[in-house]
């Protein structure tokens, strides 16, 4: 059934096979012998490409609830051990990586010590394929006013941090902010992050595309290039701790919010638990100082 779901997504068994790490022959064999047990179609094909039926999407609708209950199960039996132990995947954004996991990790690790917290730094429009399919436990994400979210009915997520957005700029000036860099070049990330569509979408909102003169994702490099005369760029209040002399930084009624995200069921599980209150004791004094 997760092979099944998968596909749904995927559209090809072959990246299931590679998301998955099977190989391709036996994911037709488990979806072959699916579909005996369900008695009906399940896929068709056109080309390369595989679709679900009627009965196959039907199916797929009933495995999230399915596998959450797998999920309530594991976390009740993990609840059931004494003290926490073993791996904690967690994917992370740079900028939470580096101002909320450290100190949210010392707490766990003074809390659980045997407990082995491992991360792994990704774009959040990345990692929820990583969630659903078992390769993360956890994964810190994040959304923009102009770029909400997409639903992945396999995850639940917790609220972290709402933070507020900044035009990084040399020159503050007066008016809308944003209208006003409508002239000058642009800083933002890379094509595919969820920054890059945050920085376009806000200049569209403006009334104006970006004339973009460089894709950087890292925002300590990003704050460099601003101070250095190269442009102006939108940043989080993460990411603006110690920035340049020559920034100014002007707030926008624009936010960014972190989530905690999760397979649907896991929440209840201990290490799941003890991360979400190790995360939010880590955000709680994120926002008390402006820069």
């Amino acid at each position: 059934m997760r092979l099944l779901r998968e596909l749904a997504h995927r559209g090809t068994i072959a990246a299931v096979a590679q998301a998955l790490a099977y190989t391709p022959s036996a994911v037709s064999q488990q979806l072959a012998a699916l579909e005996r047990e369900a008695g009906v179609p399940l896929l068709e094909r056109t080309g390369r490409r595989v679709s679900l039926t009627a009965a196959g999407r039907l199916l797929v609708g009933h495995t999230e609830a399915v596998l959450e209950r797998l999920e309530l199960a594991a976390a009740e039996l993990a609840a059931a051990r004494t003290g926490l132990a073993g791996r904690l995947r967690i994917g992370a954004f740079p900028s939470a990586a580096r101002q909320l996991l450290p100190r949210a990790l010392a707490a766990l690790a003074a809390a659980h010590p045997r407990l082995e917290p491992m991360v792994d730094e990704a774009d959040p429009a990345d990692v929820a394929e990583r969630v659903r399919t078992g390769d993360l436990d956890a994964a810190l994400v994040h959304e923009y006013d102009f770029v909400p979210a997409d639903p992945d009915l396999a995850l639940a997520t917790e609220p972290l941090l709402d933070e507020p957005m900044y035009l990084a700029t040399t020159d503050a000036g007066a008016g809308d902010p944003i209208r006003r860099a409508a002239g000058e070049p642009w800083i933002v990330g890379t094509p595919g992050t969820l920054c890059h569509a945050m920085a376009v979408r806000a200049c569209q909102a403006a009334g104006f595309a970006p004339r973009i003169r460089h894709q950087v994702d890292d925002f300590t490099t990003v704050l460099a290039l601003v101070a250095a005369g190269q442009g102006v760029a939108l940043v989080p209040h993460l990411a603006v701790d110690d920035p340049p002399a020559e920034v100014v930084l002007v707030e926008l009624p624009v936010r960014r919010r972190t989530h905690l995200a999760y397979r649907r069921g896991a929440g209840r599980h201990p290490a799941i638990a003890a991360l979400t209150g190790a995360l939010r004791a880590a955000a709680t004094p994120m926002l008390a100082a402006s820069p």
